[in-house]
């Protein structure tokens, strides 16, 4: 399991250039980034994003793992 931190904007977050809009309604599914252009599906680019542990330039906190799980 990895840890995010949950304010983390993995939605509105480009998953190409690191780009992050300043807002982004939850009805819009989809998007493209103003910067580098790509069309984005909401969903599919913020598992992009929470896959990669996000892009370490936005500087939003870290990405770190958890305590691995014991058997009982």
């Amino acid at each position: 399991v990895v840890l995010r931190d949950q304010w983390f904007p993995s939605s509105k977050t480009c998953s190409h250039c690191g780009y992050v809009l300043e807002s982004l309604e939850l009805e819009v599914r989809e998007w493209e980034c103003p910067s580098c252009h790509p069309h984005h599906d909401r969903d599919l680019n913020a598992a992009k994003n929470l896959k990669t542990g996000g892009i370490p330039s936005v500087g939003l906190g870290s990405v770190r793992w958890a305590c691995p799980a014991t058997s009982v």
